[in-house]
């Protein structure tokens, strides 16, 4: 294990221990989950707008009956959007008329 992938899972393990959340996160998977998300946001989109997806993803599923389920479907449902968002039809529909998007 790399130096920063301890430090990664040390941090994590005491942020989930400091947020009462110990045994309820896959760790592995949830970090793996979260960097794709970021990278296709920050890429996609624009950097500054990467934690903040990943803080509002974290608030969605935070409100559904499972949470783990419902973060990784947002997640797979975002990452889908911030890869075609420099598309014409994606920026050009209001983001409340969900009828014209694709």
């Amino acid at each position: 294990m790399s130096d920063d992938a301890k430090a990664m899972s040390e941090w994590i393990t005491a942020v989930s221990r400091e947020l009462g959340l110990e045994g309820q996160v896959d760790s592995d998977k949830s970090v793996d989950a979260v960097l794709d998300l970021t990278s296709d946001v920050a890429h996609g989109v624009s950097r500054p707008a990467a934690p903040v997806t990943a803080f509002l993803i974290g608030v969605a599923a935070g409100r559904a009956d499972d949470p783990q389920v419902a973060a990784a479907d947002f997640s797979q449902k975002i990452s889908a959007l911030a890869k075609g968002w420099d598309a014409d039809t994606e920026r050009g529909v209001t983001s409340n008329d969900q009828s014209q998007r694709g």
